[in-house]
């Protein structure tokens, strides 16, 4: 099949029940309906029902146990062995290093005491910097002893490679709570030569306190499901379940209940009293029918991505931005290369296959989502990272 000399930006891609326009005034619009229908390729799909397959997922996959969150540690810290790219000319940075230099007794004095280096004789060091300093602990907590790897920000300075982190003394998320649950320190490794005032430390945050949070609270265990799962429908599914599984003799249904769309209080049986870890083991397995999450579009403006799940679908709507029209209704026969959901409402991955295929760039296609959305028209929930 011969095709016209334009070029794709003379094209106007008709996919019922949208159509996306890439206006070229300098030469008359072609249609693709057209050379499709010249070449015999006209054709038409006939809508399937589908029906949902039955999958199934264990609790696992979906929720966690109350408890078993991940705690984050921070503190402030000093790295030294900076070559020149290190910053002391900052208040802060200096009461950490005349901090440190008390500590391992030899303190300096602010007034410039007779003998004794003073505030003003700190300026002169460039080998030395503030940090920020966190570190992840999982949700299975840790015990004194356990090291884990920490991550480290340099909050002044122009460069932490080739930098050791002397210390830091780790608090954790209660701000009201002084006390000190690990201590970090070691060489830092930049994590990209890009970013040298971010490193990490491999193993280099030891553990001082046990970090660990109980998940059975008065003999009662909590699964709180994932915020892509978290729905009223599904906390229902998962009580029936549990219910039908443990407690059929609990006829108020007291033991099992959904306290909200995210969070399932569950009694410990007597017969686990005092295996609850078996409890909690035996109700992860729970089969439940795979819940399907809500419809959403994750794009990412500094990459240019974009992320669209599979039921993302399109209203009524004309959207023209720069040379590019976009018309998406509900009328139309459907052609082969549309993907359709029942009721001929267009999906969003179509579009975008369409903007794909004129060249579109991606900044266009971003800008074009994100107006169908502010007028109220994308049947999802659009996410801006």
């Amino acid at each position: 099949m011969g095709m016209p000399a334009a070029g794709w930006d003379d094209f106007t891609i008709v996919t019922s029940p949208f159509s996306v326009r890439l206006e070229n005034w300098m030469s008359r619009v072609v249609k693709i309906i057209s050379v499709l229908a010249a070449g015999g390729l006209f054709c038409f799909v006939q809508l399937a029902h589908v029906e949902q397959a039955n999958a199934r997922t264990p609790l696992r996959n979906i929720c966690r146990v109350k408890g078993q969150e991940e705690n984050v540690l921070r503190g402030l810290g000093l790295v030294v062995g900076l070559s020149g790219t290190g910053e002391v000319n900052d208040p802060a940075t200096m009461r950490a290093l005349a901090r440190s230099m008390e500590i391992m007794g030899n303190p300096v004095s602010q007034r410039g005491l007779p003998g004794e280096e003073s505030f003003d004789e700190l300026k002169k060091i460039k080998n030395a910097a503030l940090v920020w300093v966190t570190a992840s602990v999982p949700g299975t907590g840790a015990r004194r002893g356990d090291k884990l790897n920490c991550k480290v920000s340099a909050i002044n300075g122009k460069s932490l490679k080739g930098g050791s982190l002397a210390f830091a003394a780790l608090q954790g998320p209660n701000v009201n709570d002084n006390r000190v649950y690990a201590l970090a320190e070691g060489l830092i490794h930049l994590d990209s030569p890009d970013q040298p005032l971010v490193g990490s430390i491999h193993g280099g945050c030891q553990m001082e306190e046990d970090v660990y949070t109980p998940f059975v609270q008065e003999g009662y265990v909590t699964l709180v499901l994932e915020k892509n799962h978290a729905d009223f429908q599904t906390a229902a599914e998962i009580v029936d379940i549990i219910h039908q599984t443990h407690f059929k003799e609990d006829e108020d249904r007291q033991d099992v209940r959904a306290v909200n769309a995210a969070n399932i209080v569950v009694k410990i049986p007597e017969s686990y009293r005092e295996d609850p870890v078996g409890f909690v083991s035996n109700l992860l397995e729970l089969q439940v029918y795979q819940p399907e999450p809500e419809a959403r579009v994750v794009i990412n403006e500094r990459t240019g991505s974009i992320v669209i799940s599979g039921n993302v679908q399109i209203g009524d709507v004309v959207v023209s931005h720069r040379n590019i029209v976009v018309e998406a209704n509900e009328t139309g026969t459907p052609f082969a290369d549309v993907t359709l959901e029942e009721g001929g409402a267009a999906k969003l991955q179509s579009l975008v296959d369409a903007l794909n295929a004129l060249n579109v760039p991606n900044t266009d296609a971003i800008d074009i989502i994100k107006s169908i959305e502010r007028n109220g028209k994308l049947h999802g929930r659009l996410i801006i990272d």
